[in-house]
């Protein structure tokens, strides 16, 4: 067994343990490889170790490790969870089958202007500010409901739920604490748009996956773990 294949057998043991200590089930958790900076050859090496999703950071370097590997493996799907600019958006629509990093109402409107031309349905995850430095995402709810009100007339753009990423600090209460924020809001977009499905909580990384699925995680993205330091 490679590297990467243990590497990746040791992330999802984390994952049900984690689930399990939180009263869950490991099924309710899908682990992304968080590919960014890794060749073509370490991302086969997952696909032959059983992992299938993806993320991607920049669509440029997406588009030159993947359209072969997706020839090869149908099965495979990559997230877009970078930020996206809008000139970049007609490239990742014909790659991407989730933007997981939607943090303004142009950028939605611009997908979906390129998926409906492109005769596809792209799924979005709208990404929420709760304490990153970045400062990417919606920086608070009232943007947040303006962008998904634009989906009542969306035809190619499908909502599946939010994306934040917590503060990078060792103060185990301000990731928590982001976390849970977005899961509040969660509860309370279905409570606003009981047609749309936020069956995705994108949230938890290397450092963080298991306070997140404790904190109500769907999909954690991983990448050091899996891969090592970026090459």
């Amino acid at each position: 067994m490679g590297a990467i294949a243990e590497n990746l057998a040791r992330v999802r043991e984390g994952i049900a343990e984690s689930a399990l200590r939180a009263g869950r089930s490991p099924s309710e958790v899908e682990l992304m490889a968080v590919s960014k900076f890794h060749p073509e050859s370490a991302v086969r090496e997952a696909i032959e170790a059983g992992q299938t999703l993806f993320g991607e950071n920049r669509v440029q370097e997406a588009a030159g490790k993947f359209p072969a590997i997706l020839a090869d493996r149908p099965d495979v799907r990559v997230h877009l969870i970078g930020t996206l600019q809008r000139n970049k958006v007609r490239d990742a629509v014909s790659l991407f089958s989730m933007v997981q990093s939607v943090d303004r109402l142009e950028l939605l409107e611009e997908i979906e202007l390129r998926a409906a031309r492109a005769g596809k349905t792209i799924d979005v995850l709208f990404e929420l500010h709760t304490g990153e430095a970045s400062k990417a995402g919606f920086a608070s709810e009232d943007e947040l409901w303006r962008a998904i009100d634009r989906l009542a007339n969306a035809r190619a753009v499908r909502c599946r739920g939010l994306m934040t990423m917590a503060p990078f600090t060792d103060d185990e209460g301000a990731v928590r604490a982001s976390f849970r924020m977005l899961s509040r809001v969660r509860d309370r977009a279905r409570g606003r748009y009981p047609s749309l499905s936020f069956d995705v909580l994108s949230m938890g990384m290397s450092g963080d996956y298991r306070i997140a699925i404790e904190e109500g995680s769907t999909l954690v993205r991983v990448g050091t773990a899996i891969f090592g330091e970026r090459a």
